[in-house]
């Protein structure tokens, strides 16, 4: 069996891998237009901050070693340029020489990703200005602060990317101003924890323009809506991404709500010898039941691994997902899974909401943590529906705690009952999670 597969970043490298662990016969054909592969994309912004000290320990293995190691055919600085479907070809063009050739496939993998959205602001092209997507984008951000020494910058958005490198811009000592539309940080998230994350950000001299937007550059100066203007030295843009379906698109496979390919529990598209994986696949939230496209690596690794199931014929259907995620910024540790406050509004659920904000452990140990959890649920099947936590320490542990629960299908008052390690510099007798569990059961008998 002949397999291509498209994009040679997190879900492209992996897929590969994954094959070759079932298939030593197989002929595997890795296909990618970056100069690296499989670099760790979530470690870019602690190599600009300078926390990660050479981009190196984030640059994944030589394309030459993996092919040779694997027997993968591994092609950098190409791109597949069209899918024939009839004929199950693919055309490839080599983007340094702009040679072109032709490969045939049994099985298509695309792992496309999805590329940076750019403002369209009148004079952008008389700025520096970045966005961070691959590799050689960060090392063009890293070595511009390096070479050209600027003291101050601009971030547009709110989103992960948007506040990570808040961080590392301060701590490479820029005078750094985030940029937003709306009036908080994070606005995924709840009110509460974007209040906490933006305090804690102009604590660590980060500022903001909210409820604003940027109307024209003219070199470093930035002009507003409001009249205002703001002078920086190179500016960056974090206001979310657009799949990269055009080959998809082409080829007619399906393309669905989220702009994102349509796939199904295996992970194959609308033609069962293509499959889709990674951030330009479309899945379906455990939640909501409606479509969605994450953009994690957790996800990009899982679907990996379905598709390198079925196409070596031992399938395991994907389940449902909930968006896991969780980031550091300067002291605190943000974190989601599920639905937010936000979210169940707009789809009108019915829902409770219970909320712990205290200390993560025994408050005679020394340093002792501090959390704020929300944990949203049904408030007639007590089914969790999504939860939030912001804190000093143990964010992650709660947070993978809870997505488990939510998984598991628990009910929110098992979280009382829930058997957790304690030890005075890691938890109390009840645990923060023992407490939601505990204020959800008193909630319930005042209703009653």
């Amino acid at each position: 069996m002949k397999i291509i597969i498209v994009g040679a970043i997190a879900g492209g490298a992996t897929v590969a891998s994954q094959i070759r662990r079932v298939d030593s016969d197989a002929t595997l054909l890795l296909i990618g237009d970056d100069s690296k592969i499989a670099y760790g994309t979530c470690g870019m912004p602690f190599v600009i901050g300078q926390t990660i000290e050479q981009a190196q320990h984030i640059a994944g293995p030589s394309p030459t070693t993996f092919s040779k190691e694997k027997r993968i055919q591994t092609y950098t600085k190409h791109q597949v340029t069209a899918i024939n479907r009839d004929q199950q070809t693919v055309t490839v063009q080599n983007i340094q020489t702009s040679e072109i050739f032709y490969e045939s496939y049994d099985k298509l993998v695309l792992a496309t990703g999805t590329s940076s959205r750019v403002p369209h602001y009148d004079g952008l092209e008389t700025i520096p200005f970045f966005t961070l997507k691959t590799f050689d984008q960060m090392e063009e951000i890293d070595q511009f602060i390096t070479t050209e020494q600027p003291t101050s910058c601009a971030i547009v958005g709110d989103g992960f990317i948007g506040i990570e490198l808040a961080e590392a811009f301060r701590n490479r000592h820029l005078q750094t101003t985030v940029i937003l539309r709306g009036n908080r940080v994070m606005s995924g998230m709840d009110p509460a924890m974007s209040k906490l994350l933006m305090d804690e950000m102009e604590k660590n001299g980060v500022k903001f323009m909210t409820q604003n937007e940027i109307t024209a550059i003219d070199g470093t100066t930035l002009t507003f809506k409001n009249g205002q203007q703001l002078q920086v030295d190179f500016l960056t843009a974090s206001i979310g991404t657009i799949p990269n379906t055009t080959l998809a698109e082409e080829a007619n496979l399906s393309i669905g709500d989220t702009k994102g390919i349509v796939v199904n529990e295996f992970m194959q598209t609308s033609d069962p010898n293509i499959y889709a994986i990674g951030d330009v696949a479309e899945m379906t939230h455990a939640i909501s039941g409606k479509p969605t496209r994450i953009e994690l690596s957790w996800h990009a690794h899982r679907q990996a691994f379905i598709a390198a199931q079925h196409i070596t014929k031992h399938p395991v259907a994907i389940q449902p997902i909930l968006g896991t995620t969780i980031t550091k910024l300067f002291s605190l540790t943000a974190s989601m899974t599920g639905l937010s406050k936000n979210e169940l509004d707009q789809l009108q659920y019915p829902y409770e909401t219970v909320t712990y904000n205290g200390r993560t452990n025994a408050s005679y140990y020394p340093n002792v943590g501090t959390i704020l959890i929300h944990v949203h649920y049904d408030s007639q099947t007590r089914r969790i529906l999504g939860a939030q936590a912001v804190g000093t320490k143990g964010v992650n542990k709660r947070i993978d705690i809870l997505a488990t629960a939510i998984i598991s299908n628990l009910p929110v008052d098992a979280l009382a009952s829930l058997e957790l390690g304690y030890s005075p510099p890691y938890s109390s007798p009840k645990d923060p999670i023992n407490m939601l569990g505990y204020q959800a059961i008193e909630k319930s008998m005042k209703l009653s």
